[in-house]
């Protein structure tokens, strides 16, 4: 098996660098499966356990390390995103994924304090963007699976099946159920968008926040723009889906008005333009956005101080 993020060999050779070496593309895996930085961390470790679980001649039995790993971790990840549903049923308001930092900021310039570990294992493109991520949301965890691993990272529909334990052309199926889903969602619609205009149209939302320009704000949101907000009971957030560009741009500037010593930073969120929200030099919150004809179909501020790990102090 293998990915289009790490095309390294691991067959014959189940030494510890070889299989320590299949740890990027399982990160890259199970983020994309899970919508959790911190989950995928726990799948990996998971199967890394599983695989020193087993005796040398076991390890030595097997073809490749990183398929096996795969599979494992895989399989893993399906069993998770079955149990996730009861859990998301308990989840105090909306529930958003994780969002990664860059190393870079799309503003210039390497962020202070910025390391390499754990959100920069995670390879940022199209697939990891907000709008994909929170569509997956919507798949069953078979559909969610099969279509990361066939048009994501290439999979046969026969590796596909190992993992998901159905047939190929069920696997077939499942992916193809989940593309009409995406297709629907119109989540693609962002790279109509080129990159710099997305980043002005975010650097003037940015400025119309800080000066509470009501209706700067609504003239860069679409009129049937929604937001949401993930604060996971830990912190105060909107508890539903706040719709209209009106609606929105007031809920925006009453934020501004009880917390005017916030500071609003450029960064890259999940390979996108995006906002960060500091307070006293801590981030509170990260925004999400998705773009298309120039205006804000959709936004997301991830509140939860449990998902904001990632993104240091320095960022």
């Amino acid at each position: 098996m293998r990915t289009q993020f790490e095309p390294g060999d691991g067959r014959h050779d189940p030494s510890l660098s070889t299989v320590m070496s299949e740890r990027r593309q399982l990160i890259n895996l199970a983020y994309r499966l899970l919508g959790s930085l911190a989950d995928a961390e726990d799948v990996v470790q998971e199967a890394y356990v599983r695989w020193y679980a087993m005796t040398p001649q076991q390890r030595e039995a097997v073809e490749s390390p990183g398929g096996w790993l795969t599979k494992v971790a895989g399989r893993i990840c399906l069993d998770q995103l079955r149990s996730a549903r009861a859990r998301r049923e308990s989840y105090v308001g909306e529930w958003i994924p994780e969002p990664l930092p860059d190393r870079t900021e799309w503003a210039g310039g390497r962020p202070s304090g910025a390391n390499a570990d754990p959100a920069d294992r995670v390879t940022l493109d199209e697939s990891v963007n907000m709008a994909f991520l929170v569509v997956l949301e919507s798949m069953t965890p078979a559909e969610r699976v099969a279509f990361i691993l066939h048009d994501v990272f290439r999979y046969s529909f026969a590796e596909v099946a190992e993992i998901v334990g159905r047939s190929p052309a069920a696997c077939r199926q499942l992916a193809s159920s989940a593309r009409r889903r995406m297709r629907a969602s119109h989540a693609p619609a962002a790279a109509t968008t080129t990159a710099s205009r997305r980043a002005a149209v975010v650097r003037d939302f940015k400025h119309a926040w800080e000066t509470q320009d009501i209706a700067a704000l609504i003239g860069l949101l679409d009129p049937d723009a929604t937001a949401l907000a993930d604060g996971g009971g830990v912190v105060n957030a909107a508890p539903h889906p706040i719709s209209g560009s009106a609606q929105i741009a007031a809920y925006v500037v009453a934020i501004a008005g009880k917390a005017p010593d916030q500071t609003l930073l450029e960064r890259t969120v999940n390979g996108q333009p995006g906002l960060v929200i500091q307070q006293d030099g801590v981030t509170t919150a990260v925004l999400a956005f998705h773009i298309a004809s120039d205006r804000i179909t959709h936004f997301w501020a991830v509140r939860n101080p449990e998902k904001l790990g990632a993104w240091t102090v320095g960022r």
